[in-house]
């Protein structure tokens, strides 16, 4: 499936939501996609894109950057506090503050930096204990407890559970922003981004649909 594919999909589910036609934001998923992938999507104007790993983000756009401009990068996986200067200063958005620690962490940097990228919280909707995120219960607290810090919350994020229904997560998550008065959704994936949209997300996270499937590097 073609860029252009899934941007009409986009506008489609916005249309049929009755949402106002670019208030969805895609970024493009690029972890672990040749330079080559990446590089054809830039070329065909695109300029969102998604990185799990602050190291892998490191070494591939730098360079993409003095080759384009606009560039908006988002840190999608999880961020290790030793690592969260290097995502600071590489990222636009950072989608997985999940942690007082980190939220600590990142308001120290952002008084020594000057600025912030937009953050975002990550609540683990489907409360699995393999999967990093606040837990719905306790996302009221930390909302709070980020804004005291002065931190930038734009929004909230979850991935849902792979077996459960993901409307059920994205409805919740939802909920959580709107009693918080936060706007920023970041929710929906490849193969359930429609349903997102119809539930209120703002930026929806693809990336096999666009670049085909990840290439791995071999050990």
């Amino acid at each position: 499936m073609s860029l252009s594919e899934i941007s009409a999909r986009i506008a489609k589910a916005e249309a049929k939501a009755g949402r106002a036609a670019g208030s969805v934001k895609l970024i493009a998923v690029s972890k672990v996609q040749p330079n080559e992938r990446v590089q054809d999507v830039l070329e065909q104007g695109h300029r969102c894109f998604g990185e799990n790993r602050v190291q892998e983000a490191a070494g591939k756009w730098p360079a993409f950057k003095e080759q384009f401009a606009g560039i908006d990068l988002h840190l999608i996986g999880p961020l290790q506090t030793n690592k969260a200067r290097q995502a600071m200063e590489l990222c636009d958005a950072i989608h997985s503050v999940d942690r007082p620690k980190l939220a600590k962490t990142l308001a120290r940097l952002a008084q020594e930096l000057g600025s912030s990228p937009d953050l975002f919280i990550q609540v683990n909707t489907g409360e699995e204990e393999q999967k990093a995120g606040i837990l719905p219960a306790d996302a009221d607290g930390f909302i709070a407890e980020c804004r005291t810090l002065d931190l930038p919350v734009r929004g909230l994020m979850c991935i849902p559970p792979v077996e459960e229904e993901p409307a059920l997560h994205f409805a919740l998550l939802a909920k959580i922003a709107a009693r918080n008065d936060l706007k920023g959704l970041s929710m929906g994936m490849s193969g359930d981004f429609e349903q997102a949209i119809a539930l209120g997300a703002t930026h929806v996270r693809v990336g096999s649909a666009i670049f085909g499937e990840r290439v791995r590097p071999q050990e």
